[in-house]
């Protein structure tokens, strides 16, 4: 999801709350503080001069810049979770389920509660305008999210003609921004997520062979 700027600082989306065993992630540090008005921040920078700071640890994603030493080559892949739900979605909707796992595990690494600060929510990470466009009914129940977010990635492929990484690139940035820029918007971390999510899938489809 997009970077959000907080007036202590600039983070990128998914806040994921809990390791993830037998999954090689890199993790890093986040803080949360209110302050006098009663505005509730999220930084990657550690405050200083506030009180009842809180720090939380979490795994790299695939929209995450500051993640630079994981290897997306090389992290284990998850082709077991979900997989009744994550086929289900992709012979309803025709979308390779190589791709709904790249995005989900780019997205959320797999964990249905992740939430960002932005609002996005369960293993696709959907924005509140998006479940109510697709009128999900419970975003952190697996078999909706993943519905819902295969619906809106077969949109997506049909709005960008199948293009793999347009469609990454909309999922990131949104589809106006694909469409303002003729292509993959200039932001660098779209740009990166693409690359990650392109790993991702050509790696899922290559364990699927």
């Amino acid at each position: 999801m997009k970077h959000m700027l907080y007036r202590a600082g600039q983070i990128a989306g998914v806040l994921i709350f809990v390791c993830l065993s037998g999954l090689q992630f890199v993790h890093a540090e986040m803080y949360k503080f209110t302050d006098k008005d009663g505005i509730v921040h999220y930084t990657n920078v550690r405050p200083s001069g506030q009180k009842n700071v809180k720090t939380f640890s979490f795994p790299c994603y695939a929209s995450d810049l500051q993640c630079q030493q994981l290897d997306w080559e090389k992290i284990p892949l998850n082709r077991l979770a979900y997989e009744e739900e994550i086929q289900t979605a992709a012979k309803d909707y025709t979308v390779d389920d190589s791709l709904i796992r790249a995005i989900i595990h780019a997205e959320s690494a797999y964990q249905p509660e992740a939430l960002s600060p932005r609002g996005a929510q369960g293993l696709m990470q959907l924005m509140p305008a998006t479940q109510q466009e697709l009128q999900i009914k419970d975003v952190f129940d697996p078999l909706s999210n993943i519905e819902a977010g295969t619906l809106y990635l077969s949109r997506l492929l049909n709005q960008f003609d199948q293009s793999v990484e347009l469609v990454a690139a909309a999922y990131n940035a949104g589809p106006g921004a694909v469409r303002e820029y003729g292509g993959i918007p200039p932001y660098q971390e779209t740009r990166e997520y693409v690359r990650r999510v392109k790993i991702l899938y050509r790696r899922y489809r290559s364990a699927e062979s």
